[in-house]
């Protein structure tokens, strides 16, 4: 764990800045202290990360806290998005940088201004934040989650972790054996209840992320033991197979 400075100078993000991350739950840290301090883990960092990469690509901080908290966010699909926008950026900077250098050579008469033009990078971060709110899933999930509080929020987010230490208490088992099929089918109504119509293909896409490396994997892990998160997924399995 580390706590709110030694993230900021590690990161040379500023504690208010943390701060305010926090505040708007763009970033909560891992616990907060009896005393009140923030402390965070890797799992938080590396939220982090996602959230400066975006930033570095100029999106606003809502629209950032939108896509994290999409229902269909994918961290590997996410990072391809940000290299392809880095390029794109890296690109745009060369040709100013060019255009800069013929300026100084040539002088004013240089009437260029094709290297200001940003459409490219526009259109394609248009098409990578329309890529999180396309689904009927996630215009389903803004509406159950407006005018939601901070702490409502948290209350669920704490339910569906117990839901996983459940499975995780199962992972010695078979995945399909009729306990851990019955521990899917409560999964998948919380799901439906709180946040999104759960369909059996929207649970198989779920389980494939749970146990996928990266947030949702080391979390589910986290809350029901190593292993927990592919215990899981092939519990979902044999249920959608059914």
């Amino acid at each position: 764990m580390r706590t709110v400075n030694e993230v900021s100078k590690r990161t040379g993000v500023s504690v208010r800045t943390l701060h305010h991350y926090d505040a708007i739950g763009l970033l909560k840290p891992t616990m907060v202290t009896e005393a009140g301090y923030r402390l965070y883990d890797d799992t938080a960092l590396e939220r982090l990360q996602q959230i400066l990469l975006f930033r570095e690509l100029e999106f606003p901080l809502k629209e950032i806290k939108t896509i994290l908290e999409s229902p269909n966010f994918d961290r590997s699909k996410a990072l391809e998005q940000q290299i392809v926008l880095l390029t794109l950026k890296k690109e745009h900077l060369e040709n100013l940088i060019d255009l800069a250098r013929g300026i100084k050579a040539m002088g004013v008469n240089k009437m260029d201004f094709t290297a200001f033009d940003t459409s490219k990078i526009d259109e394609y971060a248009a098409k990578a934040k329309a890529a999180y709110g396309q689904t009927a899933e996630y215009s389903e999930f803004a509406e159950k989650s407006k005018g939601r509080t901070k702490e409502e929020t948290q209350k669920l987010n704490v339910q569906i972790m117990e839901i996983f230490a459940e499975f995780g208490t199962m992972r010695e088992l078979s995945p399909g054996l009729d306990e851990a099929q019955r521990q899917v089918k409560k999964l998948q109504d919380f799901i439906t209840e709180h946040f999104y119509t759960c369909s059996d293909q929207v649970l198989y896409g779920l389980g494939k992320m749970y146990a996928g490396g990266g947030d949702f994997t080391v979390n589910i892990d986290k809350a029901g033991g190593e292993g927990t998160a592919e215990f899981v997924f092939q519990a979902i399995k044999k249920y959608c197979d059914k």
